[in-house]
């Protein structure tokens, strides 16, 4: 060993037996006694191991104060955010019953305007027809008329030939005694009384048919007055009908515009789905004695076209998920489309009992109903327009793959299977495989049903 080496290591040892004196000191060797029945032993506590234990019994403490003191803060910084989730739960909850509610009238407002149109409807059939025969009462009236005039025109021209014919025959008779003599004046005598009937019969009859004409010309006139205001009273009919038809028709129509469905292309597509088969979405028309349909006839073909496009909307809205696959008076929404921890949440959760039904958002057909891996008992329902629905975390499944189901018909009960957290619903909506905001549908028929 050199010289440096050696002085280094007597540096050290003197630093240690330093360190040690020190110790000693403030901590003393002390020795604990481990006595049984038959013998005593002890435990020699150097200052090195009380050192050790009383580093490690601070570690401890301090771990555990910095613990607490973290859980602390996360309990305090959870109960904070719980409570700001209770109180926008609680808004949320009471905007969706009070969508509910503007559901509910709207759906009550809808149901009351179908009831007026069918009897406006069937009051204008009526009136139609009311119509159709004033019409040909008036066309039978006019070419009475017609023969009338005609027959009085005949008959004035055989009075004035006749008249001639008398004048002519006087004339003869009061000559200066070239006229016929004895049974030729007889003759004439009773050709001219035959006249002078003739021309009585003719005058009363001329006097009959003027007061007939006249009569008639009256008739025309109140029938011409009737029709009228017969029109008139179509007119307000027809407007109020149009007025009504718009109404119902444009939030339909805003309703599939807002759950961004193509309107024109989905009207096509279930006018194919039902052609042929008749009913309600039969092309209907009014005409009148199979001629040219008149203007009414027009405006009521429009009035029936537009009830035509009305029933396709009622089909197709029958077909997309507007409705609701819970009833929100017994659950509460828990979280909604977007990201969610750090990860995207595709669908709307709603929590309650478990044993909640579970309802069908449109007509469709089961596709899936079964066990799902994260989804636990999943159902997937597929509908019209390439839309898909899925309701998972179910506790029992209440269809079989294949089977048909209408909009809110009972498919299953609300759980906990899976991966969950709580009982509760989670329900998707998917448009070509794609998901979207589920309550984009919903919100979009809140003041349509």
């Amino acid at each position: 060993m050199s010289r440096r080496e050696w002085g280094l290591h007597l540096l050290l040892t003197q630093l240690r037996h330093r360190l040690h004196v020190a110790l000693e000191h403030k901590m003393p060797e002390k020795r604990l006694f481990l006595r049984t029945d038959t013998e005593t032993r002890f435990v020699r506590l150097g200052p090195g191991t009380q050192l050790l234990a009383w580093a490690g019994s601070a570690a401890v403490v301090s771990w555990a104060i910095i613990a607490t003191a973290i859980l602390l803060m996360d309990s305090i910084g959870a109960g904070n955010f719980r409570e700001q989730a209770k109180r926008e739960q609680a808004v949320y909850e009471e905007r969706l019953n009070v969508l509910s509610d503007q559901r509910d009238a709207r759906a009550a407002e809808a149901v009351a305007a179908q009831e007026r149109f069918n009897s406006a409807l069937g009051q204008i059939s009526l009136m139609q027809a009311e119509l159709l025969h004033n019409e040909d009462r008036r066309r039978e009236l006019e070419r009475g008329i017609e023969v009338v005039q005609a027959t009085l025109r005949r008959t004035m021209g055989e009075r004035e030939e006749a008249r001639a014919e008398a004048e002519t025959l006087s004339a003869a008779l009061a000559g200066d005694g070239t006229s016929p003599q004895g049974t030729a004046n007889e003759e004439v005598a009773r050709t001219l009384a035959f006249l002078s009937d003739a021309l009585s019969d003719t005058a009363q009859q001329r006097d009959t048919t003027a007061t007939d004409a006249q009569a008639a010309l009256d008739y025309a006139a109140e029938m011409e007055s009737e029709l009228k205001l017969l029109e008139a009273r179509n007119d307000q009919i027809f407007r109020r009908l149009e007025e009504a038809m718009t109404i119902s028709v444009a939030p339909l129509d805003r309703m599939f515009r807002a759950a961004g469905l193509p309107t024109e292309s989905l009207i096509q597509q279930v006018r194919r789905g039902y052609a042929g088969q008749g009913g309600p979405l039969t092309p209907l028309a009014l005409t009148t004695s199979g001629g040219v349909p008149s203007a009414d006839a027009a405006r009521a073909n429009s009035i029936l076209n537009k009830l035509d496009t009305m029933n396709l909307y009622r089909i197709a809205a029958q077909k997309a998920p507007f409705a609701l696959p819970v009833n929100l008076s017994q659950v509460r929404s828990t979280s909604g489309f977007g990201p969610r921890w750090g990860r995207m949440h595709y669908g709307q959760d709603w929590a309650g009992p478990v044993g909640t039904d579970i309802k069908a958002t449109a007509d469709g057909v089961v596709i899936h109903a079964g066990w799902s891996s994260g989804y636990g008992r999943l159902i997937k329902i597929q509908h019209e327009f390439g839309i898909e629905t899925r309701y998972a975390h179910l506790s029992k499944i209440r269809v079989n793959v294949g089977q048909r189901v209408s909009r809110g018909q009972h498919i299953g009960d609300l759980g906990n299977s899976g991966r969950s957290t709580g009982p509760h619903l989670h329900y998707e909506v998917r448009v070509g495989g794609k998901p979207v905001n589920p309550l984009i549908y919903i919100r979009a028929a809140q003041d349509v049903f």
